[in-house]
């Protein structure tokens, strides 16, 4: 797969008659690659990949003959063989690796499997990323060849029977090229390091030895590391140790809560790059400074649909719903919500990743992720669904033989603690700090980011004990009365402030 792309000019393209490469192009051109790999697996055979290959309209024929999947449709259906070790299922050859991602309602962990050729295709877009910084104005060349600390998962990976798992941060840095090594920090020892807590220890120990260019991480992660830094060295800012930090390359979360509090740390402005890099694949990235968003991986290995996120296609829970609406990259508009719909050379086919985006530039593919299909809570990177408070909110039901009929809950940041506050609706007496323990253990079970971050980030856990009626009372001054409206199980944006304002008068 190449790095570089020769780009003729339009009008030469033209006289030559060259077509020109298109987003919509380039993803047919994916999708053919992707349908010629996998046509003598058991899913291109059963689903007539080399029939679709010889149509006229090769992409509308793969709609029309491969279903739509979520991730437990596809993992009852296919992905179980693969890890159950069976060859040739979804992508040729036995998947080696997964990645573990966070928690669903079969299990406490989805397991996504991770091919050598989607690892190098994801390599391919790193390097892209990379050779872009170039083109930055105000940008040391030395910054460039600095460090880049890296805080993600552990490299000690899982053993499973003929498989590895874990996350997908360190299948990746276990798996990175030589030439990457010395620039690869905090190396392959503390890289290996199980243990949250242990591993920013020795973080900042070694923190002064490193000429570090580069933050990469979730944004809750990297500004716990460099407090502790700056306390330990009893620093003024992170600059002081390592001046000639320039970046900081985030996604999986929204940035913006954090950016008050991380640039406290700094001691001159740095650059803020985004990425979307999710377990099923390196999605999307930011081409260029001051992007209004982040180019699709569109011309690379993963071939994307995207269905528009509206009552037609999905119900009141986020569940979609049966032959939706999908269109291709030049039929979208910029400004809606699209879910999407990835296949990958992972063996992911037509898979509803969970996110929903809208199209900022369509001329240059460009995206922002506008939230889940689904709620989610993710302040710190805990990835909280709504199955998964349900399930809590259940089983606590049950032990203390509580009703709790309403909850909601938000995301909260007071004195540089992050946490959660829950409000339940309880009309029997019951104790907050005894249903905070309670529910915070249920979900340690069901949930492994969850649980990871409450070692870390996830400081503090509260319940509000609230009469019932007040749940509905809110509902009915917000016009929502029936049984297709329910009360907001995560409490976010002009909701949360309606909220706060409404339990404050009453």
């Amino acid at each position: 797969m190449p790095i570089f792309e020769i780009n003729l000019p339009k009008n030469l393209n033209k006289a030559l008659g060259i077509p020109q490469r298109t987003p919509q192009r380039s993803q047919l051109r994916v999708l053919k690659k992707l349908l010629r790999r996998a046509r003598y697996t058991a899913f291109g055979q059963a689903f007539g990949f080399e029939q679709i290959l010889q149509s006229k309209r090769v992409e509308k024929m793969f709609q029309q003959n491969v279903p739509v999947y979520s991730y437990s449709k596809i993992y009852k259906d296919w992905w179980h063989k693969t890890l159950e070790g069976e060859s040739d299922i979804c992508w040729p050859g036995k998947i080696k690796y997964f990645a573990l991602s966070s928690g669903t309602s079969e299990s406490a962990s989805k397991y996504i499997p991770i091919t050598n050729d989607l690892l190098k295709g994801n390599k391919v877009i790193m390097i892209k990323q990379l050779l872009s910084l170039l083109t930055y104005q105000g940008i040391s060349l030395s910054a460039i060849g600095s460090g880049m600390l890296t805080l993600g998962g552990s490299t000690d990976l899982q053993k499973g029977p003929g498989y590895y798992a874990g996350d997908l941060s360190g299948i990746t840095a276990k798996k990175s090229p030589f030439w990457f090594q010395p620039f690869y920090k905090p190396g392959k020892k503390i890289a290996k390091e199980k243990d949250w807590n242990k591993k920013l220890v020795d973080i900042v120990e070694k923190a002064p030895n490193w000429d570090i260019g580069f933050l990469a991480g979730v944004p809750a992660w990297i500004q716990m590391c460099l407090e502790m830094v700056i306390e330990k060295y009893k620093v003024k800012n992170i600059h002081e140790v390592w001046p000639n930090l320039t970046f900081f390359v985030h996604g999986g979360v929204s940035f913006e809560p954090y950016k008050v509090g991380f640039e406290k740390l700094l001691g001159k402005p740095i650059t803020y790059v985004e990425t979307y890099l999710a377990s099923e694949g390196f999605l999307a990235w930011q081409d260029k400074q001051n992007a209004k968003g982040m180019r699709l991986s569109y011309n690379q290995h993963i071939f994307f649909e995207f269905v528009p996120f509206d009552e037609n296609n999905f119900d009141a829970d986020g569940e979609m719903l049966e032959n939706p609406e999908a269109l291709m990259i030049h039929e979208v508009e910029e400004g809606k919500d699209y879910a999407l719909l990835i296949s990958t050379n992972a063996g992911a086919w037509r898979y509803l990743i969970g996110d929903t985006v809208r199209f900022v530039d369509k001329e240059n593919a460009e995206i922002i992720i506008t939230g889940r299909t689904k709620h989610f809570l993710s302040i710190v990177g805990e990835h909280l669904s709504v199955d998964n408070m349900n399930k809590a909110i259940h089983l606590v039901s049950e032990e203390f033989n509580l009703s709790i009929p309403e909850y909601g809950v938000r995301g909260e940041n007071v004195d540089s603690l992050f946490g959660h506050h829950w409000y339940v609706a309880c009309d029997q007496s019951a104790d907050g700090v005894a249903l905070a323990k309670a529910i915070d253990e249920k979900l340690i079970t069901l949930n492994d980011d969850y649980a990871i971050e409450r070692k870390s980030a996830l400081k503090r856990i509260r319940v509000t004990v609230l009469k019932e009626n007040v749940f509905m009372d809110f509902m009915q001054a917000k016009g929502k009365i029936g049984g297709q409206h329910k009360f907001p199980r995560v409490l976010k944006g002009d909701i949360l402030k309606d909220w706060e304002i409404f339990i404050q008068n009453k």
